[in-house]
């Protein structure tokens, strides 16, 4: 009841158009209500045998009554229909921003297909409630009102009659919200598996490709539509028994009305148009519990649906602003202090152990060491991606869990060992580091990066599409517009995650010259994997198992024979 609740309470903005759709409910209801009654008049006025005249008024109602019923129908529709887009956009539109605002952590613990079903397909289950639930219940609710009023004005004891199966009607209901609900959950958790497994398979059709894998995959993802299907299929039988069981409980009001109303109309205790009525106004009375019935079905599935958004909307954020979180009004000029700072990703299990070092404003260090080390965790500390355990992290004497974080994020900026291209065009991908910029600026900074004869001799030059995580580009022309988008952020933080792996010479020197310009005038702290990549670093830190081991320049690690001069020897080997 809590999540139909929070649910409905996405209404709220759109009183107005609630309300007007909730009168049109009303007078369709109300319209409803009077062909009945015309038609017991026809039938008694046949039964009497009245002139011809008295027939054509109630017949001419009929046909006016039936055209404002669908008048008032199509309008309700349209204002429902927007009321419940608006809603619907305004719930994907929160959790999209929830799913913006959390934590790293968060989605490396959950599958990309997982994240998709809840932001697709639980809000699609959640907007049956808008389309169909909401004003279904209150027509159904008025019909019933006003059905039962009239039944008890033309015969109570034939109405008493005729809602004898109610009670049965409402345990029903009951026992079915009951064993559906769970059900429900389990459903839409197993959707999420088929569509994670879909999603993990398409990113990785390559792979899948070379290795001929094909029956394997879709093996693996067809068991997962299986515990779907069968899951659904559950939910399905309960339903099967549950419908079928509730009409035929309904049905039996008629034939009890008939039992009882034909000796009625024997006696002369009404008239054969009051039973045709009474017949007619018990067929609409069970068609809202039917329709009861319905939402009840949509309703359970709408709430797992809901719960499993409203779960992704409630997380609070592991990294967050603090309170009073600082916004200085220039740019920082670079200091970094790392001080006795300790991390785990899990408990007792330290990745970064009593880091303490500093680096000027405008120094560039190598972090060096082998795979496992604590490399890239540095510098997801340092964008924050998660929060020290224990020990600070300072930016020119502030503490950056003491800044905002979108302007700490906004003084870095990453070059990433395998960057990420969204699927647009190229231009819109070198953007995205400065989204105010121009045409001019876009060109300017893809010059700088080494990256406008490539883009230029694309079949639409700026304007190609890369595909998705840049599949039409190669892996160096993915660096140099990963490198033209940070120039264009133009931070005075530059972090350099191996950018120039997995390449041909000849691309790692254009590289290399994008980089060097890129460099000037930054911090730069450049993660790496290969020791050859290390041109112009004033120190190299290095890192094992967490711990910061060693520090000084190239050749003094060398003479020193230390841990560095060990992995330097070991790849000059290779």
């Amino acid at each position: 009841m809590k999540s139909l609740l929070r649910v409905l309470s996405y209404l709220k903005p759109y009183r107005k158009g609630v309300a007007l759709t909730l009168f049109l409910a009303i007078s369709t209801t109300l319209l409803d209500l009077v062909p009945p009654w015309l038609i017991k008049m026809i039938v008694d006025s046949l039964v009497e045998g009245k002139e011809s005249l008295w027939l054509y008024g109630p017949i001419a109602g009929l046909a006016g009554i039936y055209l404002a019923r669908n008048f008032t129908n199509h309008r309700r529709i349209l204002v429902n229909n927007k009321v419940e887009q608006s809603v619907v956009f305004d719930l994907r539109s929160d959790v999209y921003r929830a799913l913006q605002n959390l934590s790293m952590s968060y989605f490396e613990n959950r599958s990309t297909g997982e994240l998709m079903s809840r932001a697709n397909d639980d809000v699609n289950y959640v907007e049956r409630i808008f389309i169909d639930g909401v004003e279904q219940v209150v027509t159904a609710i008025l019909t019933l009102i006003g059905i039962s009023a009239i039944l008890f004005y033309m015969h109570w004891k034939l109405a008493v009659v005729a809602l004898l199966p109610i009670p049965f009607l409402v345990y029903g209901a009951w026992f079915y919200t009951s064993k559906a609900h769970d059900q429900y959950h389990v459903v839409r958790k197993r959707a999420a598996k088929m569509n994670a497994k879909l999603q993990d398979s398409i990113s990785g059709i390559r792979e899948t490709l070379s290795f001929n894998r094909q029956l394997y995959e879709i093996k693996q993802f067809e068991k997962r539509s299986r515990d779907y299907c069968n899951g659904t299929l559950e939910v399905m039988r309960l339903w099967a028994f549950y419908s079928p069981s509730m009409m035929f409980l309904g049905s039996l009001g008629t034939v009890l009305i008939l039992l009882y109303g034909v000796g009625l109309v024997q006696a002369g205790d009404i008239t054969v148009g009051s039973l045709i009525a009474f017949v007619g106004y018990l067929a609409l009375f069970y068609t809202p519990i039917n329709q009861l019935h319905s939402v009840n079905h949509m309703l359970q599935h709408a709430l797992a649906s809901g719960e499993r958004l409203f779960e992704i909307i409630d997380t609070v954020p592991e990294v967050q602003d603090a309170p009073n979180a600082t916004l200085p009004s220039t740019n920082v000029r670079g200091t970094i202090q790392f001080d006795r700072v300790d991390f785990s990703y899990i408990p007792g299990k330290p990745a970064i152990l009593g880091a303490e070092f500093t680096i000027a404003a405008g120094e560039k260090i190598a972090i060096v060491g082998h795979t496992g080390s604590g490399k890239s965790t540095l510098v997801k500390l340092l964008m924050r991606f998660y929060d020290v355990e224990s020990g600070s992290i300072l930016i020119d004497g502030y503490r950056i869990k003491d800044l905002k974080l979108s302007y700490l994020r906004e003084q870095i900026g990453l070059v990433a060992q395998d960057p990420f291209l969204f699927n647009g065009t190229v231009a819109e991908n070198i953007l995205y580091g400065n989204i105010e910029a121009d045409r001019d600026q876009v060109i300017s900074a893809a010059i700088s990066a080494h990256a406008d004869p490539f883009i230029k001799n694309l079949p639409d030059g700026y304007d190609t599409r890369v595909g998705e995580r840049g599949v039409k580009l190669s892996g160096g022309e993915k660096h140099r517009i990963a490198i033209a988008r940070t120039f264009l952020k133009n931070p005075p933080i530059l972090v350099l995650d191996e950018a120039t792996s997995s390449v041909d010479t000849e691309t790692e020197n254009h590289i290399k010259q994008a980089l060097k310009i890129l460099m000037a005038g930054r911090t730069t702290l450049i993660i790496a994997h290969r020791l050859s990549t290390l041109e112009g670093a004033d120190r190299v830190l290095v890192m094992k198992q967490g711990e910061l081991v060693e520090m000084g320049d190239h050749d003094s690690l060398i003479a020193l024979d230390s841990e560095y001069a060990q992995l330097f020897r070991q790849q000059i080997h290779l």
